[in-house]
């Protein structure tokens, strides 16, 4: 995906336009503050332990979120976050006290960010901050419920399903022991319902 400046940021703004109004002059100071970064795949880039210091909007890409192991058998993938969605480990962005997660790029992905201190700025001198950092702690909650409640509630193979309902075109992207991890079953349990379905 190769977008000109202007076309990214009017992703962002499209994005937070569904939920509120942005006025000229608080979308050019905040957008003015962001900052683009591409990473590779397969790239922790928030380590276990580290301080998160950004709140992120993904442009392109895919994002999961997990808590490491010295036996990657035992890594617990705990979330997603796909294109247009911001992302952050918010609770140690507003704590300011080390993740005890990580986040890593499963594709190619680009995402524009803010950092902590002209977030802060952001608050102090706009309306659109309070709105970002509402966005931000509502997707990190909704990673986190949506698991609880889905792994109470469903059957694995209900689980499966309902991971790419929303996000069929990822499927291919996202390794199976990732997925098993985060369904909550091993990696044979994934293939029999695999093979149930196809």
């Amino acid at each position: 995906m190769n977008l000109d400046p202007k076309t990214t940021l009017g992703l962002v703004r499209n994005h937070l336009q569904q939920f509120a109004t942005v006025s000229d002059k608080d979308w050019d100071f905040f957008s003015s503050k962001l900052i683009k970064h591409d990473i590779p795949k397969k790239t922790a880039f928030l380590k276990l332990g580290k301080v998160e210091n950004y709140i992120s909007f993904i442009i392109s890409g895919l994002v999961r979120f997990y808590i490491p192991n010295a036996d990657p058998a035992k890594e617990i993938t705990f979330g997603f976050s796909f294109k247009e969605q911001f992302i952050s480990a918010y609770d140690s962005f507003l704590s300011r006290r080390p993740s005890l997660y990580e986040l890593e790029t499963l594709t190619h992905t680009t995402i524009l960010s803010i950092t902590y201190e002209d977030l802060q700025e952001v608050y102090q001198t706009t309306q659109i901050g309070n709105l970002i950092g509402r966005l931000t702690a509502e997707r990190l909650f909704l990673i986190k419920s949506k698991r609880e409640q889905t792994l109470l509630q469903f059957t694995a193979k209900e689980r499966y399903l309902n991971l790419f309902k929303d996000h069929p075109e990822v499927i291919k992207e996202i390794p199976l022991k990732y997925i098993s991890s985060y369904i909550g079953v091993t990696p044979q349990g994934l293939s029999r319902i695999r093979k149930e379905i196809s």
